[in-house]
């Protein structure tokens, strides 16, 4: 998460919150295998994809999760924008293409540090 955190950071996306849920996990006596989530965006590329569909402000900020599965190999999900769109009727919002492109470039970024 440390690497997709700078890599978001140096595309000039705001950081607006990081959570460990196996930090909340062991606060409640439960044990999960390393999962946070990352809660970040822009309002250069979010007002874009609400003006297609301002019902997807429920999905904004975006979220990137990083996990750790039972082999110890690490994950990193998110939602494509384009998805996000198609979920919300605006199927050919061309803001959640380019989104989507950046993120893809950040993921693939991540992975390959």
């Amino acid at each position: 998460m440390d690497k997709f955190e700078n890599s978001a950071k140096q595309k000039g996306l705001n950081i607006f919150a990081r959570i460990d849920h196996a930090a909340g996990a062991k606060k409640v006596d439960k044990q999960l295998r390393p999962t946070e989530v990352l809660i970040f965006g822009n309002p250069k590329g979010g007002t874009p994809l609400m003006q297609c569909a301002q019902t997807i402000g429920i999905d904004l900020p975006l979220k990137a999760l990083v996990w750790e599965d039972a082999q110890s190999q690490v994950w990193l999900s998110y939602n494509d924008p384009t998805y996000i769109a198609e979920r919300h009727n605006a199927v050919n919002c061309p803001a959640a293409k380019k989104i989507g492109k950046v993120l893809h470039s950040l993921a693939t970024t991540t992975v390959k540090q």
